[in-house]
């Protein structure tokens, strides 16, 4: 049940209401408080980039295919730390240049996305958003591992 309630909500819904559904799935685990507050802050960051590319039929993975809709599949594939840098630098390069780079989708209706509280979540996790080159701390890349194992079980109904 819940997992068809997320995946109605990742294909159409608002980020509020997605985030709303996972809080409450959160508040409901018997996860450490420490969990339930890293990963709420995660999924937002995520959604902040993945709703618009949804809301631009512009999805994509992390190696630049295409998708039609946002699944909790595709969901996941982004909350590995190092897909969310990649996400950020492709988005980042794709609003200076004003249409869609780094992936295989070919268009000419992209809209800038504001980057602002995915560049914030990635910078609070010693994320370089300067140099994609430069990598970050192995134990925020194992936190992340532990927050997405979390984010699986609400999304696949299993907390």
């Amino acid at each position: 049940m819940i997992l068809h309630t997320m995946n109605t909500l990742l294909k159409s819904g608002e980020s509020s209401a997605i985030l709303g559904a996972v809080s409450t799935a959160l508040d409901r685990s018997d996860e450490a408080p420490f969990w339930r507050q890293k990963s709420l802050p995660f999924c937002e960051a995520v959604l902040s980039a993945l709703i618009p590319l949804r809301e631009q039929h512009l999805l994509f993975d992390p190696e630049g295919n295409p998708h039609s809709e946002l699944t909790h599949e595709l969901f996941l594939r982004w909350c590995d730390l190092y897909s969310l840098k990649i996400l950020a630098f492709t988005l980042a390069k794709s609003n200076d240049l004003g249409k869609l780079t780094r992936t295989k989708i070919s268009t000419d209706s992209y809209q800038p996305i504001d980057l602002e509280i995915l560049g914030k979540y990635l910078s609070s996790y010693s994320v370089n958003l300067e140099n994609e080159m430069v990598d970050f701390p192995k134990t925020n890349y194992n936190l992340h591992i532990g927050m997405t194992s979390l984010i699986t079980k609400i999304l696949e109904g299993k907390v």
